[in-house]
């Protein structure tokens, strides 16, 4: 056995992988007082909302054409 091996794991299981992430995330929370909990939901916003301002009319804008094409095609016009 090579000094890899013996700490790679096998695949693991969806439950596996779920007790794994809420164990990090228990982890994560009582690490971060509440103060810094609300500085990064404000980053998030914060980075966010350009991006959604930008994003979601760019992506109506090149599916809306799409959309009608499909329907009115689907309804035989």
């Amino acid at each position: 056995m090579t000094a890899q091996a013996q700490y790679t794991q096998g695949p693991i299981t969806a439950a596996q992988f779920n007790e794994l992430w809420s164990a990090h995330l228990d982890a994560l929370e009582g690490h971060l007082s509440p103060k810094r909990w609300i500085l990064a939901a404000i980053s998030v916003v914060l980075a966010a909302y350009p991006i959604a301002r930008v994003l979601i009319p760019a992506v109506m804008h090149d599916l809306g054409p799409v959309a009608v094409r499909t329907a009115l095609h689907l309804i035989g016009m």
